[in-house]
């Protein structure tokens, strides 16, 4: 049975969003560009860019909370997994913020990142992702 968006907010579907700076201990920085889509109270998207050649996540959303898990590929060619728990905000612009709490499963670690919508403007002709 499909779980529902239960937030005021709209879908996440087909938005963009890069993080607004590299977290210690990560591997997604400002140029790892994610393509973010969403139905029935699924979310998944593709994610490229600075340490990340190609990455992939796939979860849930309820109200204004994802769940998912992530895996990637990095520029070492590496493989990297975990979990991510991330609230669903909008900031006073406007934009959607995702205020991200990540543990790597692949290797020890844990963290916390803020992951910002960019506008149609500063993803046009820059972004590689379906």
């Amino acid at each position: 049975m499909p779980v529902q968006n239960t937030s005021p907010l709209p879908s996440l579907d087909d938005r963009r969003f890069a993080a607004a700076a590299r977290a210690e201990g990560g591997e997604v920085g400002p140029a790892t560009i994610f393509h973010y889509r969403e139905a029935d109270g699924e979310i998944w998207a593709e994610y490229a860019g600075g340490e990340v050649r190609r990455g992939f996540l796939v979860g849930t959303r309820t109200g204004d909370t994802l769940s998912f898990r992530y895996s990637h590929l990095n520029t070492d060619g590496e493989t990297a997994s975990g979990r991510c728990t991330s609230e669903v905000t909008v900031d006073a612009a406007g934009r959607f913020r995702l205020l991200e709490t990540w543990t790597w499963e692949s290797r020890e670690g844990s963290g916390t990142s803020v992951v910002e919508e960019l506008s149609a403007v500063t993803t046009a002709g820059t972004c590689t992702l379906p």
